[in-house]
């Protein structure tokens, strides 16, 4: 759902992104709720008492990586206001290294699902990850969608909406 919920931040930002950009929005989240679950059994099976540590502090980093994300955002939006065209900004996407660290931020809390199933066979492990990426892929589409839906009939506020919505979850993942 953090997915889904910057999803949906990022098409009320770039609600008139091409196509291809919500499906590669949408991949990367995907992509790396496969990854964390698999790199946390992976972790656990190798080295467990030095990973278990870091369990408890996982959902802190994603949160700092949110809130932090968010502000940027935020801040963002002065500099976004000097395009003389808002629809200009309306066709841009997320960049490249911004979505990394949504996608990394949105699913550190999954590295701790691959600690959770330690005791899975490796057949298991995949068969889930799988299972939780392809349900992110599709719930990041809708987003997205949904996102550019309202992103263009709320323009000037979406930038704002969308920072406010990652910096919640952010707190929310502190709580």
């Amino acid at each position: 759902m953090d997915a889904f919920s910057v999803s949906l931040a990022n098409g009320l930002k770039y609600p008139k992104m091409k196509r291809e950009d919500a499906v590669r929005i949408a991949s990367v989240f995907a992509g790396f709720q496969f990854l964390m679950p698999v790199i946390g059994f992976l972790f656990v099976k190798g080295a467990e008492k030095s990973f278990s540590a870091l369990q408890p502090h996982i959902p802190r980093i994603g949160a700092l990586i949110l809130i932090s994300l968010g502000i940027r955002m935020l801040t963002e939006v002065r500099h976004e206001r000097k395009y003389e065209d808002m629809d200009e900004l309306a066709l841009k996407s997320v960049s490249d290294s911004t979505l990394f660290a949504q996608g990394i931020a949105t699913s550190i809390d999954a590295l701790s699902v691959g600690f959770v199933i330690a005791s899975y066979s490796l057949t298991e492990v995949f068969s889930a990850a799988f299972i939780i990426g392809a349900v992110t892929m599709i719930l990041c589409l809708a987003g997205v969608a949904i996102g550019r839906r309202f992103g263009m009939k709320y323009a000037s506020a979406s930038s704002i909406l969308g920072g406010i919505i990652l910096v919640l979850i952010g707190i929310r993942l502190l709580v």
